[in-house]
């Protein structure tokens, strides 16, 4: 009979309900006795465990939180206990214990998630949170050019001790330098240097995970398939990865940054159409992204402002002659550009005061809380001109400073195939959209999240499509979960072709599907009969 490659339309996450109405008949002081009575065997973890009833549970739990739109509401699944692992032995006791007693893991490193799914749940299975920021060390290695990373670290500290060690040592990852190395690199990376060195998980040579069943593996131990995973398939699915080993890159002793803004008045919605002709075509020390969001014109009316924001990688008179060369219409001068150190850059950035320290990426300093929403889109051929009055339009609607974050490809991202890594939008991806909108009240989040509902539908024309692309690292629970054939939809929307080969690699690693979320890949297993199968009935991907 010949076999096929199949994957179950099964309830989601099987294995964790399962286990947990076997663990279902104990009072939750038993459960919470027994668990860390476990955790005290294997370890000495026990004195970093925050349950309920811990005067500190909600401090730390809330302590990374930057989205409030899952955190202030009563109705939010917390977890069972809140583990802030110091070792790599801790997450092993962690993981062994959570399967013990049917508790499932949400793993975080930096608290940045879109959808909250590093720090709640959406069933009824009890969860802990298994902690990982305080596993934040990092290790340059100059003669090599590399650096071992901690998942629990954020990629500012990463940034600011490789500039510490030389000022020609740079990485490439994102903007937001509060963000944990764990998730970011899990799901690609983008950033500044993204069209001359690609993703930040192009640049992982190495890492260190704790797999199923508690194992410790390194790149040679877990083989090239998981390693090839966790580099852009999204973090939580596979294992707790602890560290990345990575090449750092080379950057100037300068660079030259501007932000240049112009209403629709001033011409903004023309340039910004030029830019999607030649943004991801400049030369690859170029990056030139658009932000633009609603603002007061020059007669105090409502209107749409784009500001072009931009690093080359060299000195002032070489970023404005090749803006000159490739993008005239900007107009750029050379008073628009400032030339500061690569370092001094993340933090322009990240709009810090130009006086601010380069110590505040060492000092972590916690990202401001707030309730915001966030969806993603890819365009593969520039919107049409006299399509963009109406995108204008659909974000003015509302009294709210809406932002679209437009970040080209091109450059090195032509170069790499879409199969290299999970991370599958290359060659033929003129740029990405970032659709972010902040608000104050809780109360106002239906009108939001509608009203951005809306605009994304009505972009459907102008973006990708078959399938329409989504970027994981934002992640959007509205695309679909894992109930049934749901995982298809949005897995071909985050990695395209590469989503079978990840099932299969979970299907190999993680067969029971302990690793589990609402949007974890699940397990895709070969040689089962179609239509037959313990987990319920199957289909072919």
């Amino acid at each position: 009979m010949e076999l096929d490659i199949i994957m179950s339309k099964f309830v989601p996450c099987l294995l964790g309900i399962l286990m947990a109405l076997l663990s279902s008949s104990l009072t939750d002081s038993q459960l919470v006795g027994n668990f860390l009575q476990c955790l005290s065997q294997n370890s000495n973890v026990t004195d970093y465990v925050f349950i309920q009833e811990n005067t500190k549970y909600t401090s730390v739990l809330e302590s990374t939180i930057i989205n409030l739109r899952y955190a202030t509401t009563t109705t939010t699944p917390k977890p069972f206990a809140v583990i802030t692992a110091l070792s790599h032995s801790h997450v092993q006791s962690v993981i062994l214990c959570s399967k013990s007693f049917g508790l499932r893991i949400r793993i975080r490193s930096g608290g940045h998630d879109y959808a909250g799914v590093s720090y709640t749940s959406y069933d009824h299975v009890p969860f802990v949170v298994l902690d990982l920021q305080q596993l934040r060390s990092i290790t340059i290695d100059s003669a090599d050019k590399s650096a071992w990373v901690e998942s629990g670290a954020t990629v500012g500290e990463l940034y600011y001790w490789a500039s510490r060690a030389s000022q020609n040592f740079g990485f490439p990852a994102g903007i937001c330098p509060t963000v944990g190395v764990g998730g970011h690199f899990s799901g690609g990376g983008l950033g500044t240097m993204v069209r001359k060195y690609g993703l930040a998980a192009d640049n992982v040579i190495d890492a260190k995970i704790v797999d199923v069943n508690g194992r410790l593996l390194d790149r040679n131990s877990m083989g090239e398939d998981l390693f090839w995973a966790i580099r852009g398939g999204g973090g939580g699915s596979f294992g707790v990865v602890l560290a990345w080993k990575v090449n750092l890159v080379y950057v100037p002793e300068k660079v030259s940054v501007f932000s240049v803004s112009k209403t629709i008045e001033q011409g903004g919605s023309s340039l910004f159409n030029k830019w999607q002709y030649i943004g991801h075509d400049l030369s690859q020390e170029l990056f030139i992204r658009v932000i633009i969001q609603p603002a007061l014109n020059e007669a105090g009316s409502r209107s749409m402002q784009f500001t072009f924001n931009s690093m080359f990688l060299g000195s002032v008179d070489q970023h404005v002659e090749t803006v000159t060369d490739g993008f005239p219409e900007l107009g750029l001068q050379k008073q628009d550009c400032t030339g500061m150190s690569w370092i001094e850059s993340i933090l322009y950035f990240d709009n810090h005061p130009k006086e601010e320290s380069i110590d505040i990426l060492r000092d972590r300093i916690s990202e401001s809380k707030s309730i915001f929403n966030g969806k993603s889109d890819y365009v593969t051929e520039a919107i049409p001109e006299e399509a963009l009055d109406e995108v204008w339009k659909w974000c003015l609607e509302i009294d709210n400073p809406m932002i679209l974050i437009m970040e080209p490809h091109g450059g090195k991202m032509d170069e790499i195939e879409e199969t290299e890594t999970p991370y599958p939008y290359r060659k033929g991806y003129l740029y990405n959209i970032q659709y972010f909108d902040r608000w104050d009240s809780i109360e106002s989040s239906e009108e939001h999240i509608s009203w951005m509902t809306r605009i994304y539908e009505n972009m459907t024309p102008y973006v990708s499509r078959n399938p329409r692309a989504a970027y994981v690292n934002y992640r959007d629970l509205d695309l679909g979960t894992n109930d049934n054939t749901e995982a298809m939809i949005w897995g071909s929307k985050y990695f395209r072709g590469n989503f079978k080969r990840l099932a299969m690699v979970k299907g190999a690693v993680d067969p029971d599907n302990f690793f589990c979320f609402e949007q974890s890949i699940p397990p895709l297993l070969l040689g089962i009969s179609k239509g037959t199968g313990n987990n319920g009935s199957y289909q072919s991907l």
